[in-house]
C-alpha cells in the first residue's frame, strides 16, 4: 500500500509528539530526586551577604533566585533585576550563588531559590539584618556639681535591632540595678534604648570616670562606650601635722597645715589662743607651714589653722606643750630603773620556783622493802643461817629509807 505524502507528514508529526512526551515523562521521573538546598543567613546593616542554592543532582535544569517581593534576581547566570548591589558569584547546573552588598534593613525577608523541574521545586532562605546601634551619648551633667547635690545622667542609643543593652560603670566597677527603657524607632524595625543613672555628689567621686557601654550582637565583641568625668566641689578639711611628737625647749618645731578641698584653699590662717601669733620673729609662716625656730615655755598654748574656699571653711587645732629636756632625761632614767626592777623580780621568782621543785622531787624519790631473816645473825654457820631464815620470810618488816 502506498501512502500519500500528506499522510506521511501526519504520521511523522504524531511520532515526534510521542517522542517529546516520552522525553518529558523520563525527565520528570529523573527530576523527582532533585531538590534545591538553601540556608538562612544573617547580615549586619551596611555589610555584605551571600545567598547560595545547591542541587546535588541536576540534568541541566535552570535555577533562579527571587527576593521577598518575588522579583527575579538571577535566572541561571542572567541578571534580571537592575540593582548594582547584587552580583553573581557562581552559576552552574549544581549551584547558583549571588551576593548583596551594602545590606539595608529593607533587604530583610524570605528569599526563594527555584528549580525548574516539573513541577517547580523551591527552597526558602530567610535573611536577617542586624541594626547597628549608634554611638551612645551621656547627657544631664553640668560641671561642677556641689557635694550632696543630686546628679542624673542619661545614656541613649538608637538604631539597634534587636534592642541593645546598656551598662553603667564608675571607673572600672559596674553599677548594678540601673533600669533601662526601649521603644521602636519611626521605621518600625530598630529600637532606641535609654538608661538613667541617679546618685548624689560625693567628694570621693571627684575625678571619677562614668562610662556607659553599649553591647550588641552586631558589634562583634567590640562595644561602644561614652564617658563622663565627674567634677565635685566640696568644702575643705584641715589637719595639723607636727614635725616631732615631743617638742623640747630650745629645739625648733614645724607645724604643717594639711588642707584638702575643691577648689583647693589657696591660703591658710594661723592663730594662737584665739589671737595673732605673739612673736613673729620666732614664729614664721611660709605657705601652709608655721615654724617656731626656738621653743620656750611661753610658746605653750593652742594653735589653730583655718582654711577656706568658696564652698565653705574648716579649721584644726594643735595643743603645744614644750617639754624640759632634763625632765625627759630623768623620766627616761626612771623608766629604765623600773623596767630593771621588774626583770630582777621575775628572775628571782623563777629561781626560787626551780629550787623548791627540786627539793620536792628529791624527798619523794621512792621507797623500797627489805626482808631480813630473823635469827640468821646468831647462826654458828651459813647453812644454819639459811635454814633458820627460810621460815621467817612471812615476818619480814617493811623498811623505808629517805634521801634528804
Amino acid at each position: 500500500m502506498i501512502l500519500k505524502p500528506s499522510a506521511l507528514l501526519c504520521f511523522y508529526s504524531l511520532w515526534g509528539v510521542l517522542l517529546q512526551v516520552t522525553a518529558v515523562k523520563n525527565k520528570s521521573k529523573a527530576s523527582q530526586g532533585q531538590f534545591p538546598i538553601t540556608h538562612n543567613v544573617t547580615a549586619v546593616e551596611g555589610g555584605t551577604v551571600n545567598l547560595t542554592c545547591r542541587v546535588d543532582q541536576n540534568d541541566n535544569t535552570s535555577l533562579q533566585w527571587s527576593n521577598p517581593a518575588q522579583q527575579t534576581l538571577y535566572f541561571d547566570d542572567k541578571k534580571a533585576l537592575r540593582d548594582n548591589r547584587i552580583e553573581l558569584i557562581r552559576a552552574s547546573w549544581h549551584e547558583l550563588s549571588i551576593s548583596i552588598s551594602d545590606v539595608s534593613l529593607s533587604d530583610e525577608g524570605q528569599y526563594t531559590c527555584s528549580l525548574f523541574t516539573m513541577p517547580v521545586k523551591t527552597s526558602k532562605a530567610f535573611l536577617t539584618v542586624l541594626g547597628v546601634p549608634e554611638k551612645p551619648h551621656i547627657s544631664g551633667f553640668t560641671s561642677p556639681v556641689m557635694e550632696g547635690e543630686s546628679i542624673q545622667l542619661t545614656c541613649k542609643t538608637s538604631g539597634s535591632k534587636p534592642a541593645a543593652n546598656l551598662t553603667w560603670f564608675k571607673n572600672d566597677k559596674e553599677i548594678q540595678g540601673v533600669k533601662k527603657t526601649q521603644q521602636r524607632d519611626s521605621n518600625g524595625k530598630t529600637f532606641t534604648v535609654v538608661s538613667i543613672l541617679d546618685f548624689r555628689g560625693d567628694r570621693r567621686d571627684d575625678g571619677a570616670i562614668i562610662r556607659c557601654r553599649v553591647d550588641h550582637v552586631s558589634l562583634n565583641s567590640t562595644p561602644q562606650i561614652a564617658t563622663q568625668t565627674l567634677e565635685i566641689h566640696y568644702y575643705p578639711t584641715v589637719k595639723i601635722l607636727p614635725s616631732t611628737p615631743l617638742p623640747q625647749e630650745g629645739q625648733p618645731l614645724v607645724l604643717t597645715c594639711e588642707s584638702r578641698g575643691k577648689p583647693l584653699p589657696e591660703a591658710v590662717l594661723w592663730t594662737k589662743d584665739g589671737g595673732e601669733l605673739p612673736d613673729p620673729e620666732r614664729m614664721v609662716v611660709n605657705g601652709r607651714e608655721l615654724t617656731i625656730t626656738f621653743l620656750n615655755k611661753t610658746d605653750n598654748g593652742t594653735y589653730r589653722c583655718e582654711a577656706a574656699n568658696r564652698i565653705g571653711h574648716s579649721s584644726a587645732e594643735y595643743v603645744l606643750i614644750v617639754n624640759d629636756p632634763n625632765a625627759l632625761a630623768g623620766q627616761a632614767a626612771t623608766d629604765h630603773a623600773l623596767i630593771g626592777g621588774i626583770v630582777a623580780v621575775v628572775v628571782f621568782v623563777t629561781l626560787c620556783s626551780i629550787i623548791l621543785l627540786g627539793r620536792y622531787l628529791a624527798r619523794h624519790k621512792g621507797t623500797y622493802l627489805t626482808n631480813e631473816a630473823k635469827g640468821a645473825e646468831d647462826a654458828p654457820d651459813a647453812d644454819t643461817a639459811i635454814i633458820n631464815a627460810e621460815g621467817s620470810q612471812v615476818n619480814a618488816e617493811e623498811k623505808k629509807e629517805y634521801f634528804i
